[in-house]
């Protein structure tokens, strides 16, 4: 018998809310393989630099697109439903995030 697992939260995305994400995603990911190919070739150490801080802005972007609809969404919808241990766990992910 299988039995369910309540140990992660999920969250129902519009079709339109996870092409923004996977898209963002993809183009990171994207990213990450033109650095390690350009490590593989032995680019100049600023050059390879300079992709990576586009890597973390990329990353950057794609945590406050996630982070304020979360807010918009769910943590508003908790709050209102009086569950506001949703904002304790919102600032224990901010940070989380400002490390």
């Amino acid at each position: 018998m299988e039995r369910e697992c309540f140990c992660h939260k999920v969250k129902e995305r519009s079709q339109e809310e996870k092409k923004r994400l996977i898209n963002r995603l993809n183009r990171i990911e994207g990213q990450i393989r033109g650095i390690k190919g350009m490590v593989e070739k032995n680019i100049y150490c600023p050059d390879i630099l300079v992709q990576a801080a586009a890597v973390n802005a990329a990353v950057n972007a794609f945590n406050r697109e996630l982070l304020a609809n979360h807010i918009k969404t769910c943590v508003v919808k908790d709050i209102r439903e009086g569950r506001d241990e949703t904002v304790d766990e919102l600032l224990a992910t901010l940070q989380k995030l400002m490390k």
